[in-house]
């Protein structure tokens, strides 16, 4: 997530400078070859070019609001999770006899259970978007996308973490866990009947969120709306230069006259501008489709993760407690 109130354009290049090379070449070649080698055929009415300019508008548009939809569901879910974690760590400690072992067992294991849920969403799918190598490297270099399963062992016991390695979901076996060990506090009466049914409602609870951020992560967005919305917008780019050529007609005849180099500048720079826009709004909505795989406009699950273990391992009343996550690049993962 994106903390800072205005983009940096470090982070804009990143993202624009092959499109904006293309778009630079592509005016150029329509305009150079209809001034220099007399194509004259080649310009086109705008008129019908604005109506594909608009239409291709409405469809971004909606596009951005359902994936903007999609993000802040997974932000809402997340919030849930904050929530239910320290309503975990508060029963564990109200309801659960003195027994400062077990309520540290039960509260790493949900901080191992909210990094397993982490670490699964973080992992890339065969929609997964896919940038330039500008962006890439530099998220290669922050080290947040696709992590792996190295944490956890430091907050579960080695037979249980052993256990996890070659389990499909490892989220749902470490709900499981703290079910099964509700059930031998039960037995061993450290917890009541009664405690033990508010427990699992917190379990169940913790399932649902769960449930509803795999929703999100397997399920792609629909591909009819994104590449389609896609395929619109590059239309109307690559045909904007040519609806241009009628627009700036006497201009152009002013250069072929008078070589008057500004007018050629400027259809180029109008050209480049709004070919950049147009892609610029529907690049937004393809980073905003999928809220977990670890980019600028992605859900802090890190950050969140840290924030839940500060605050557990504080009512724990453990001291040296680990510093809250830092944005890389003014991004927070």
């Amino acid at each position: 997530m994106y903390i800072k109130r205005n983009i940096s354009w470090n982070i804009i290049i990143r993202y624009a400078w092959k499109n904006l090379l293309f778009f630079i070449f592509w005016a150029s070649a329509i305009f150079c070859s209809y001034i220099f080698l007399g194509w004259d055929q080649i310009d086109i009415p705008f008129q019908p070019l604005s109506v594909i300019g608009i239409a291709v508008a409405f469809y971004i548009g909606f596009k951005n609001s359902q994936s903007y939809d999609r993000f802040w569901e997974g932000r809402k879910i997340w919030g849930g999770i904050v929530n239910s974690s320290r309503t975990w760590a508060t029963n564990v400690l109200s309801f659960v006899m003195d027994d400062k072992e077990v309520h540290r067992v039960l509260i790493y294991r949900h901080l191992a259970w909210i990094n397993a849920l982490r670490i699964q969403l973080r992992q890339p799918s065969s929609f997964s978007i896919k940038e330039n190598r500008a962006v890439e490297k530099m998220f290669d270099r922050h080290g947040e996308r696709n992590p792996v399963c190295s944490k956890l062992d430091s907050f579960l016991s080695e037979e249980e973490d052993a256990d996890l390695e070659n389990r499909k979901n490892v989220a749902t076996h470490i709900i499981k866990n703290q079910g099964l060990h509700l059930k031998q506090l039960l037995k061993e009466e450290k917890i009541t009947e009664f405690d033990k049914q508010i427990f699992h409602n917190n379990l169940e609870e913790l399932y649902a969120l769960q449930g509803k951020c795999e929703r999100i992560k397997n399920t792609p967005f629909p591909r009819q709306y994104a590449y389609f919305s896609t395929l619109f917008t590059w239309i109307f780019v690559l045909l904007l230069p040519f609806g241009l050529l009628n627009v700036f007609k006497v201009e152009i005849n002013s250069f072929a006259q008078e070589n008057d180099w500004w007018s050629l500048t400027l259809m180029i720079f109008f050209s480049v501008l709004i070919s950049w826009i147009f892609v610029t709004m529907e690049k937004v909505g393809s980073n905003s489709e999928d809220p977990f795989e670890g980019r600028i406009n992605d859900v802090p699950m890190t950050a969140l993760c840290r924030t839940i273990e500060i605050d557990l391992r504080d009512m724990l009343n453990e001291e040296n407690l680990p510093e809250k996550v830092r944005p890389q690049d003014n991004i927070l993962y």
